[in-house]
């Protein structure tokens, strides 16, 4: 069957063999199906979906693309932790290095921004020297020496995925389930983790944008999971804001130093990551769970305090970051690290309560600021970003601010600063009546 013909059986909703999508993604790998035929192929699974079958021979095909991890003499359980991505979501740069220091070791595999979404890759890689792509070697002796690593994706792991993934960036075949499990799934499994933890967000910004998708989401990768040897629980958590008070990846860095650091005031505002901290704990508990190190999960939330409480969680953090080549200066003093000192201050036109921020469009506009990408090829600022001086239900007066942008410097980018404002108050509400503010985390599932 010709890549043409395999198209027209996707795009006519029939349902494709084990043998042809191995054989389409081999193709794919060895030049011999264009990149016009893969986007094409992606947006026939876009509409005419897979089901489990299909979507387990997705996921073992982009795995066989590549070599996968033996994580050798490591004697701590393995855990991994997985988002499905929203706007502010940097938990993996605190979970990882809590994780590990609550005993389970932690080798992470994460991703650069998606959309709207920023990416883990890209928020580690704002701090100067900090190596996302490593060896399998060094990648297990880091993991057995530091207990945890995160690392982008390297060219001989799930390549399949890597080159999926960017086609899905830039051609609106993203919010796709088969898809998404796939190039989750392939990583997961090709790095070598023995159990993993799903944070699938749900909300404005998500691209899950409602419970009943989530759900199917989740019981597709627990499926697929268990149909491939990896046990798998999800959370439902709510991404109807954005996470944390800070979206832009330097930015990102200082408000997850704050948290490991216990210490607030690395960036100007009033507030603290509430909402970021407890999400982090509640996954960490379960990741700490799930690898057996303690039985209940209020066992396990209470190590995972004391861990972040003491320092334990920063000193992985910083054993890490020099693990991977990282300048410790820059965390050791995060006032040295890249953010911009070009500034505008939102301030509310009226007295109210903040009943909007819809994190869709203020990822947008990180990316139209630079700090996300637009075309694969696109460079990252790391110093822009937006940080929020209120939340979600919080009472705000006349004049005061709600948030600060920090805008590109040096003219590297055209948004003006009307522009920027414009752009703000088109995904921000001050109303007079409190809306509800979602449950934070709304379900767990594992079957």
């Amino acid at each position: 069957m010709t890549p043409a013909q395999l198209i027209q059986k996707k795009r006519d909703g029939k349902k494709l063999s084990n043998a042809e999508i191995h054989h389409f993604i081999q193709g794919m790998m060895k030049g011999e199906i264009a990149d016009y035929q893969v986007s094409a192929f992606l947006m026939a699974v876009f509409f005419r979906q897979m089901d489990l079958e299909e979507t387990v021979a997705l996921t073992e095909a982009m795995v066989e693309s590549g070599e996968r991890y033996d994580l050798k003499g490591i004697d701590h359980p393995t855990s991994d932790k997985h988002s499905t991505g929203g706007v502010g979501d940097k938990v993996s740069l605190i979970l990882g290095p809590l994780a590990a220091a609550c005993g389970v070791s932690v080798p992470m595999m994460a991703g650069r921004g998606l959309g709207h979404t920023g990416g883990t890759v890209d928020k580690l890689e704002s701090i100067p020297g900090y190596n996302t792509q490593l060896s399998a070697a060094k990648f297990n002796e880091i993991v057995k020496d530091v207990g945890c690593s995160i690392v982008g994706q390297s060219q001989n792991i799930a390549p399949a995925d890597k080159k999926l993934y960017a086609l899905r960036d830039v051609t609106g075949t993203i919010e796709c389930i088969p898809l998404i499990t796939g190039s989750i799934l392939s990583k997961k499994i090709a790095e070598g983790t023995r159990t993993l933890i799903m944070d699938i967000k749900v909300g404005t910004g998500a691209f899950m944008k409602s419970k009943p998708q989530a759900r199917e989401l989740a019981k597709t990768l627990i499926q697929v999971g268990k149909k491939m040897g990896l046990p798998i629980r999800c959370l439902l958590t709510d991404m109807s804001q954005p996470l944390g008070y800070s979206a832009g990846n330097s930015l990102e860095v200082l408000e997850c130093i704050e948290i490991l650091k216990n210490k607030k005031g690395l960036l100007p505002g009033e507030l603290s990551s509430t909402d970021l901290k407890e999400i982090t704990l509640q996954l960490c508990a379960q990741m700490i769970q799930i690898a057996k190190v303690r039985k209940t999960l209020p066992e396990a939330k209470k190590l995972a305090i004391a861990k972040l409480a003491d320092g334990s969680a920063w000193e992985k953090f910083r054993q890490m970051v020099v693990a991977q080549g990282g300048n410790v200066d820059f965390i050791d003093h995060p006032e040295k690290m890249p953010v911009s000192k070009k500034t505008l201050v939102i301030k509310s036109p009226k007295k109210g309560i903040v009943n909007e921020l819809h994190p869709e469009k203020l990822g947008w506009l990180v990316v139209e600021l630079g700090g996300g990408r637009k075309t694969m090829t696109d460079p990252i600022d790391p110093g822009v970003g937006i940080l929020f001086h209120k939340k979600l239900g919080a009472s705000i007066k006349a004049g005061e601010p709600i948030a600060t942008v920090y805008l590109p410097e040096n003219g590297k980018n055209s948004i003006t600063s009307a522009q920027v404002e414009e752009r703000f108050w088109d995904a921000a509400l001050v109303s007079g009546t409190r809306k509800p503010v979602p449950k934070l985390v709304s379900e767990t599932l594992d079957r």
